[in-house]
């Protein structure tokens, strides 16, 4: 399986590649077992929806995992203020 991740709202967020799944860059990030989003040590963490074609949105719950603007900065430990 391959194609674009797109969250809740429309954003493109990563990509899958076969059996993984990687952010915009690059960066392996989780694996793909069916439409279940394991993190690398095996733990279930989402679900992709079942989706035809090459696009897969994810649940509201699941846009967690794939942290966008504000929020990465703010999970990556930086800060907008200098």
């Amino acid at each position: 399986m391959n194609g674009n991740i797109f969250d809740s709202k429309g954003i493109h967020v990563g990509t899958v590649t076969g059996a993984a799944i990687f952010d915009l860059k690059g960066e392996k990030l989780y694996d793909l077992k069916g439409n279940n989003i394991d993190r690398m040590s095996g733990e279930l963490v989402g679900h992709l929806n079942d989706a035809h074609g090459s696009e897969k949105r994810l649940d509201r719950s699941t846009d967690r995992l794939f942290p966008s603007g504000a929020a990465r900065k703010a999970a990556a430990g930086l800060s907008s203020s200098g």
